[in-house]
């Protein structure tokens, strides 16, 4: 039995009929087109399907999208400034902190989230932040880097 739901990505309205088993991953991929989600592990371990979920960095592999109705979802693709790579785009890619670029899109909107937050982070608060995503390539000294940069005003 599908049901109808309604929700924003990157500030454009969405309605659409979905299985109440589908994830939110699956209709921001296949459905929408948003392939900068990307699904690594499928169970909520890796980051690489993070997405903002009324601002909040969320699995989006675990979050099935019934639960999406009526919030506001941001992906990578939403968070460049007029055209422009964000602030923290920006400090990933001097920093070094993207290479194959998997893990980069849930890294940086885990980053922008807490940019938002307005809260100023140690280093072992930034590791525990990040804690939910896994890097192969970079390491994670630059990715840190990148978010120290991104917390600075």
């Amino acid at each position: 039995m599908l049901k109808k739901i309604s929700f924003t990505v990157n500030g454009k309205e969405v309605s659409l009929e979905v299985n109440p088993g589908e994830t939110l991953l699956e209709v921001l991929r296949k459905r929408l087109g948003y392939t900068g989600v990307k699904k690594g592990c499928a169970v909520g371990e890796c980051g690489a399907c993070t997405v903002l979920i009324d601002g909040t960095p969320t699995d989006s592999c675990i979050y099935l999208a019934v639960w999406a109705d009526g919030k506001e979802i941001i992906t990578i693709e939403g968070i460049a400034e007029d055209g422009k790579l964000s602030k923290v785009q920006e400090a990933f890619v001097e920093e070094g902190a993207v290479q194959c670029g998997f893990c980069t899109p849930g890294l940086v909107l885990t980053t922008t989230a807490m940019v938002q937050s307005g809260k100023k982070y140690t280093r072992e608060e930034i590791k525990r932040e990040l804690s939910g995503h896994f890097c192969r390539c970079t390491g994670y000294q630059n990715i840190i880097k990148a978010v120290e940069k991104s917390l600075e005003d």
